[in-house]
């Protein structure tokens, strides 16, 4: 039986605007560090979503793994250099990129500019690429300020792109197709 971590839902500890980090150091909440995790916890939960719409079995499959990889990156982002946590390792990344190979070969090269729409679950992947694509930039801007695992940035860049061709994938098997920028309208 697993130990119960949280007692209390609500402590009181962030009525004043801080938040202790993974190793117990208190930062602001609006600090780049909490931004930085946030953003990839609200990427986790349309994540959630996207499983609802009832994605295919392989989509289901590598979300369900991406859901737990970004908790792990979660926790590496809200602990600082010397906090032993799990961490983003290159493995992770090369999961990624494999995955990433594993679909184009399905849904075939890019050959115009789409739009961010199609079928639901695919939409869902939209949206989800683009605050991925937010979570990038919020790394990036923790990255100027203090430590942070150099590897979360190269797993959350290649995430968007793992995200961009499931979202292909998906209206590809769902018989939905693409839908093409029209620059003449």
């Amino acid at each position: 039986m697993a130990k119960t971590r949280i007692n209390k839902v609500y402590t009181k500890f962030g009525d004043k605007g801080n938040t202790m980090l993974v190793g117990g150091e208190i930062v602001e909440k609006d600090s780049a560090r909490v931004e930085s995790y946030g953003d990839v916890d609200e990427l986790n939960s349309i994540l959630g979503i996207a499983l609802t719409g009832n994605p295919t079995k392989l989509a289901s499959k590598i979300l369900k793994k991406i859901q737990n990889d970004l908790f792990i990156l979660g926790a590496d982002l809200a602990s600082t250099k010397n906090v032993k946590v799990p961490r983003i390792h290159q493995s992770k990344v090369t999961w990624v990129e494999r995955n990433i190979d594993k679909l184009v070969e399905i849904v075939g090269p890019l050959k115009e500019f789409i739009l961010p729409a199609g079928s639901f679950n695919a939409s869902t992947l939209h949206l989800a690429r683009t605050v991925c694509r937010r979570c990038e930039r919020k790394i990036v801007s923790l990255s100027k300020k203090e430590w942070m695992n150099p590897k979360a940035l190269i797993y959350i860049n290649r995430l968007s792109d793992l995200l961009f061709v499931l979202a292909r994938h998906e209206n590809k098997i769902g018989g939905e197709g693409e839908v093409l920028v029209d620059f003449k309208k």
